[in-house]
């Protein structure tokens, strides 16, 4: 098993931590709801919304979005992932390609309506368009950042984010346990309120 699978393989115990960490989510009436892009973008769900960015490597990556989502099954929360079961490679990475162009534009609309942002970069990916992305939101007070050791940019992740007071975490039960407690805040906040 290699590396960035194990740094992947989060332990009961550690995942039970993190899911103890913000009852206000715990036991929810509803559940999440997940919304998986090219999906539309629930226009009146008041409820707290969690962007699931980071790497993806054009499905290349540790599917990372399986796990977080499996650690927020008991929330209330909407969870936006960018990562698409239906990905193809050969469509060009350019404006006027019409699946590429609606990629970009579900990450940039559902990155702008969520609450919590998070950016995990796996070690032995690039995740070029994470970077941008995280470039573009480090200001907005709504990032948590998971940047391990053998992610090739660490060092930028790292002083950009404590340059603009990004959160950031070691590991990823660490993360999910952040999640948590932001979607928490969140909620409590209101959706409109924020």
């Amino acid at each position: 098993m290699n590396r960035t699978l194990a740094a992947l393989m989060i332990s009961a115990a550690a995942l039970s931590t993190a899911l103890a960490a913000a009852p206000a989510l715990a036991q929810s009436a509803k559940g999440p709801t997940a919304v998986v892009s090219p999906q539309p973008l629930p226009i009146d769900d008041s409820r707290p919304r969690v962007f699931l960015g980071g790497s993806i490597d054009m499905g290349g990556a540790p599917d990372w979005q399986a796990a977080m989502t499996a650690a927020l099954a008991d929330t209330d929360v909407v969870i936006l992932n960018p990562r698409r079961p239906d990905w193809n490679p050969n469509w060009r990475p350019e404006a006027d390609e019409p699946e590429f162009r609606r990629q970009v534009e579900w990450e940039l609309a559902a990155l702008e309506s969520a609450d919590v942002i998070v950016m995990y970069f796996a070690p032995g990916t690039q995740s070029p368009i994470s970077l941008l992305e995280m470039g573009l939101h480090a200001r907005g007070g709504k990032l948590i950042v998971l940047a391990p050791e053998g992610f090739w940019r660490k060092g930028n992740v790292d002083i950009t984010a404590q340059a603009y007071g990004v959160k950031q975490v070691q590991t990823l039960p660490e993360l999910t346990a952040a999640v948590r407690e932001a979607l928490s805040t969140a909620a409590s906040k209101g959706r409109f309120a924020r």
